[in-house]
């Protein structure tokens, strides 16, 4: 049985705000993201699954739908990701993997299996 191995990847500072950073962290790209306006961070595979091109962390970052839920655009395609569960919402079959994030002491820490 896997668990999840918690990873240094910075500094609360190291990250801007509302807006995403790519991180090297257990052999992946990982995007994270300092959701700053809602008070979150979020991770996810920085690979668009669209294209596989390394860009997800240069991402604008917003809200969809009524419900507000966090999400963020491919820089070149404009497919949207959920930052929650990664599901596409524009209404195609792809998916991001996600990861979980902590902030500890101003260290982030993110959660790979």
């Amino acid at each position: 049985m896997s668990g999840i191995q918690w990873i240094k990847v910075g500094q609360v500072k190291d990250f801007p705000a509302d807006g995403g950073l790519c991180v090297q962290a257990a052999q992946r790209q990982i995007a994270i993201f300092n959701f700053e306006r809602r008070g979150e961070w979020f991770a996810t595979d920085n690979q668009c699954p669209h294209k596989q091109q390394m860009a997800i962390s240069r991402g604008m970052i917003g809200s969809h739908g009524t419900d507000c839920e966090p999400k963020v655009a491919c820089p070149f395609h404009k497919k949207t990701f959920s930052l929650q569960d990664g599901r596409c919402l524009s209404g195609d079959g792809f998916q991001l993997k996600t990861y979980p994030v902590k902030v500890e002491r101003d260290e982030v820490w993110v959660g790979v299996e």
